[in-house]
């Protein structure tokens, strides 16, 4: 009997170094001009590991070989974790030399649509690493407050909410910067066009653009919020925009009560007409389109309820019924809350044991 029986699939490891530096002089040794393509390489991982995720991107063909030849190229340890950003056609030699480096290593950051600068900046310092004062800075940076012609203090709702790749030692000013060019791709040249019909600049469209996001719950009534807060202002009446009171406060609420209504800020539209100097979040392209494209429609009023559904009304006397119907709800929503975190503190009868008679 043979002692390597075909379909074994077990190669002496001479054999597979051979295979493998093989390998590699067939893959060249470029660095590689293919596209770009994501991968992450979890921490404390192992060779096995690693391969596997570079197969699944693409990157390489032979797992097993690519294994072998960083064991004999010693460079099968060390490799740093993160998620890199590597190119299709890369000679084995560069990838490894990437992944043991932390070459090629990219931040993905996802900015959702309604953020604020309170809850960017957290997010870009974490994942950048930058100092949170700089980043401060980058958000205040007077240059391209004035190229964008924005009169408020700082760049909040021009920080384009969508998925970003920064590469590793990105600044917190060029971080912004991305963000601030991704802004002005979005926003479109008949929209500019659109602003002399509505009689409003650009920032006061991104304003009213961010309070309709923070309004919203249900994609189909945004233009519908954007004609009541532009009925409002044609009127020449207060615009009462609660989110514009949570940004005043400088927290979030899920209900605001009689007594947030006093705070003092010119973001409070409680207390002052109009808009407010500045956006109060960054809105994503719905919302933009529609504080640019409002619906045609008569009303001045709106509330909300737990569902996130508004009932809009023409006049103040159908808006008390709806805001008398809508307190009832969130009172049943509080009340329903207040029983269930009771339940979770109190001491669980069933679960000790009964002494027997």
């Amino acid at each position: 009997m043979h002692s390597s029986a075909p379909g074994s699939g077990r190669l002496p490891r001479r054999v597979l170094g051979g295979l493998a530096l093989a390998g590699v002089a067939a893959c060249g040794g470029g660095s590689g001009t293919g596209p770009a393509v994501r991968v992450t390489i979890p921490p404390r991982t192992t060779m096995r590991v690693a391969a596997d995720s570079l197969a699944r991107a693409g990157l390489i063909r032979w797992k097993r070989l690519f294994r072998v030849y960083a064991t004999l190229r010693k460079s099968d340890r060390g490799i740093k974790a993160g998620t890199y950003l590597l190119h299709r056609g890369a000679s084995w030699n560069s990838m490894l030399d990437d992944l043991r480096g932390g070459k090629g290593l990219v931040h993905v950051v996802t900015i959702p649509e309604g953020f604020s600068l309170l809850q960017i900046e957290p997010l870009l310092v974490a994942k950048l690493g930058v100092p949170r004062d700089s980043m401060d800075a980058a958000a205040r940076d007077t240059a391209v407050l004035h190229a964008l012609d924005v009169p408020a203090p700082t760049l909040e709702g021009y920080l384009f909410p969508d998925t970003y790749i920064f590469g590793d030692g990105t600044t917190a000013r060029a971080a912004v910067a991305v963000m601030v060019r991704r802004f002005e791709q979005v926003w479109k040249p008949e929209w500019t066009a659109r602003l002399d019909t509505l009689h409003l600049s650009r920032n006061d469209v991104v304003t009213l653009a961010s309070i309709v996001e923070k309004e919203a719950r249900v994609p189909e009534e945004r233009p519908v919020i954007a004609a009541v807060y532009l009925n409002r202002l044609r009127r020449g009446v207060l615009l009462q925009a609660d989110p514009t009171v949570q940004f005043a406060l400088g927290r979030h609420a899920a209900r605001i009560y009689y007594k947030d209504l006093e705070v003092e800020s010119p973001y409070n539209t409680y207390k002052h007409k109009g808009l407010p100097p500045g956006p109060i979040a960054s809105p994503g392209r719905p919302s933009i389109e529609a504080a640019l494209y409002p619906a045609s429609v008569p009303y001045e009023f709106f509330v909300a309820f737990p569902d996130g559904h508004h009932e809009f009304n023409v006049d103040l006397a159908g808006h008390e019924r709806a805001k008398l119907a809508a307190r009832k709800a969130w009172d049943s929503v509080d009340a329903a809350r207040r029983v269930d975190s009771a339940r979770a503190t109190a001491p669980n009868a069933a679960a000790t044991p009964r002494p027997r008679p």
